[in-house]
């Protein structure tokens, strides 16, 4: 008896007009009727069902980018992808420049003397400073596109809450609005006799309860609000919700060195035995060439001259060694972050589709298996097959069966959400997803080289 009642109450009350009928009606038991009547009408309104439709992104998406993409911290990432590339132009400039010198001598025959130096990179310091230039822009804009798709995630989390959370206090008010009918139909039932006082009561209790679960949800929802406020800057933005995006298939299959997650820590090894070709560049004994024109007296004198540093007290051996034991490390990090981001692939990869799963079968249990027992649940209430008690026991089981699947709408989110911030694939998933006519705000945000 239980079961039937629960699963046709989750079918009534997840509609969005549940439990609309007249305040004033003398009749319990039409009044008692149309609620169920209008319950089982509205069943399209659903906010659940809403949720399901196909992910729109073109709706949404584009304002948020705008949005997103005018954040100071995101501006703040542009100037550096600037930096990034003035870091290779200034590391491919010559490294040592000409020297001039001048000199006189007073003597019985004054001497004057003019040279001009010039040492040669012998050693390519240049070449090597410019290849870690450029590993180092690279690095930095493998990080921006990693810090991106986590800020992406961190704001769409939000959005998620935020919706879940109006989704929750429209259920909550829809609760409290049924349970104050039915508080007014059971004051008719117990002038009409139909009713005991003992009865009432508890319908007067279950009132009290609903408002209070109404101002908690209140609560959470000013609190989502206020999360995307801080985020960007405004609560009213347009979200609805992409569930039907949630898959495995559009993300990437296996952990390699291309993924922004990777990447940086992969440039970080080819960086470390850049370094090391630089240490020995910059160790090399690069030699100096000289021309010097010289008069003393009546006499011109002309000279070339050619120097080239002794490393004899230090040959710079340790300092080699330091920088190729920095490979040792860099390579170590990467296997470590690999590591790690291999246990949140797999993570994901068992967690997402489990989650689907169990949510299709919520989603059957509320849009199916209820519907016909719906009809006929104000009925039973009014023959006396479903006790007070029991009717709102029903109804408590009602309120947890639906913010249950609240609670998975979010996991799936949030599960989805959480790998592709951490592998970095978030920000080119969502500049994938903008309308044409908005592809070139996206192509100015995307950080890509």
């Amino acid at each position: 008896m239980k079961k039937t009642i629960i699963a046709s109450l989750l079918l009534a009350y997840m509609a969005g007009g549940a439990l609309h009928v007249q305040a004033e009606t003398a009749d319990s038991n039409l009044a008692v009727e149309r609620t169920t009547a209008a319950s089982i009408t509205q069943n399209s309104q659903t906010p659940i069902a809403q949720s399901e439709a196909m992910a729109d992104f073109s709706v949404w998406l584009p304002e948020l980018m705008q949005d997103f993409n005018a954040l100071p911290e995101v501006r703040a990432q542009e100037a550096k992808r600037k930096q990034a590339s003035l870091m290779i132009k200034a590391a491919d400039q010559a490294v040592y420049n000409p020297e001039l010198g001048l000199g006189y001598q007073n003597a019985s025959e004054d001497t004057y003397s003019l040279d001009i130096s010039q040492t040669i990179d012998w050693g390519d310091k240049r070449g090597a400073a410019t290849r870690k230039a450029q590993l180092q822009a690279e690095i930095l804009l493998s990080d921006i596109a990693l810090e991106r798709s986590q800020m992406l995630a961190n704001t769409l989390l939000a959005l998620v809450e935020q919706s879940q959370a109006s989704k929750a206090l429209a259920f909550q008010k829809q609760q409290l609005v049924s349970a104050k009918t039915q508080l007014k139909i059971a004051v008719q039932q117990m002038e009409l006799g139909d009713l005991s006082a003992v009865e009432l009561q508890l319908i007067q209790l279950d009132v009290a309860s609903k408002a209070a679960d109404y101002a908690v949800a209140e609560q959470a929802s000013i609190t989502a609000d206020a999360d995307v406020l801080m985020l960007l800057g405004s609560s009213e933005l347009p979200f609805n919700g992409f569930l039907g995006a949630l898959t495995t298939s559009l993300v990437s299959k296996q952990v390699s060195p291309q993924l922004p997650a990777l990447k940086s820590a992969y440039q970080q090894v080819l960086l470390a035995k850049v370094a090391a070709q630089q240490v020995k560049a910059d160790t090399s004994a690069d030699p100096t060439i000289s021309l010097s024109a010289e008069r003393e007296g009546e006499e011109n004198k002309l000279g070339v001259g050619l120097s080239i540093p002794l490393q004899i007290r230090n040959n710079y051996s340790d300092t080699l060694a330091v920088a190729g034991q920095e490979i040792a490390v860099a390579e170590q990090s990467y296997l470590a972050r690999e590591r790690v981001l291999t246990q949140q692939q797999k993570k994901f990869n068992l967690s997402l589709p489990r989650l689907t799963e169990r949510y299709q079968e919520w989603r059957e249990l509320v849009f199916h298996s209820g519907q016909e027992a719906a009809s006929a649940l104000g009925q039973q209430w009014k023959a006396g097959d479903i006790n007070t008690s029991d009717y709102l026991q029903s109804q408590r089981q009602l309120s947890s069966s639906f913010l249950a699947g609240l609670s998975l709408e979010t996991a799936l989110y949030s599960s989805w959400l959480e790998w592709m911030g951490a592998s970095g694939q978030l920000d080119s998933f969502l500049s994938a997803q903008l309308p044409a006519d908005s592809s070139a705000t996206a192509n100015t945000s995307t950080l890509s080289h």
